[in-house]
C-alpha cells in the first residue's frame, strides 16, 4: 500500500470513528494524524510538535498528548517504551517487528528475524487473542561496545 494510500485509509478511520461517537472533526486532529503518518520510524511528541509547526500548524503539548492517545485507542498508533523515552510509531502499515535497544545510548534499530517471527506467530497463547507483536531485545550497539573497549584499553 502507498504511503498516500495509507494515509486516506487512516484518515477515513478516524473519521468514522468520530461520525459514530459524535465528536468533533477538528483540524488539529487530521493534521496530527498527517503528520503522524509523514514521519519516518519511532518519534517523540517532541518531534512531533517540531513537524507540525514546519507546516505551520501549532499546538499546545496537551492537544498532542490527547489526541496521541485517541490514536492508541484506534490502533493507528503505537507507543513504546524505550529506556529512559517514549516514542511513537505510526501502526496501521507497520508489520510485527522486532528493535534492538542500545541500553548505554539509547539507539532503537528495528531488525528482522523470520524464524523468530515465525516462532512467535505459531505460539499457542492462553484465553488471548494475538493481534501482532513487538520485540524488545536489550543490549549494547556497535558503536558503545567499540568505545567501552576503547576507554578499557586507554585504562590499562
Amino acid at each position: 500500500m502507498t504511503k498516500d494510500a495509507v494515509k486516506r485509509k487512516v484518515r477515513d478511520i478516524l473519521t468514522h470513528y468520530l461520525e459514530h461517537s459524535r465528536y468533533r472533526k477538528t483540524p488539529e486532529r487530521y493534521a496530527i494524524l498527517d503528520a503522524v503518518y509523514s514521519m519516518d520510524g519511532h518519534f517523540t511528541l517532541e518531534e512531533l510538535g517540531e513537524k507540525l509547526e514546519t507546516r505551520h500548524f501549532r499546538v499546545s503539548r496537551a492537544t498532542l498528548y490527547n489526541t496521541m492517545k485517541l490514536f492508541i485507542e484506534l490502533r493507528l498508533v503505537v507507543r513504546h517504551r524505550f529506556i529512559g523515552q517514549t516514542k511513537y510509531e505510526a501502526s496501521l502499515d507497520n508489520k510485527d517487528h522486532i528493535h534492538q535497544v542500545c541500553t548505554i545510548c539509547g539507539t532503537v534499530t528495528e531488525i528482522e528475524s523470520p524464524s523468530l517471527t515465525e516462532s512467535i506467530m505459531n505460539t499457542r497463547l492462553r484465553r488471548f487473542r494475538k493481534d501482532g507483536f513487538t520485540l524488545y531485545i536489550y543490549g549494547v550497539c556497535s558503536v558503545c561496545q567499540a568505545r567501552i573497549t576503547r576507554m578499557n584499553h586507554q585504562t590499562k
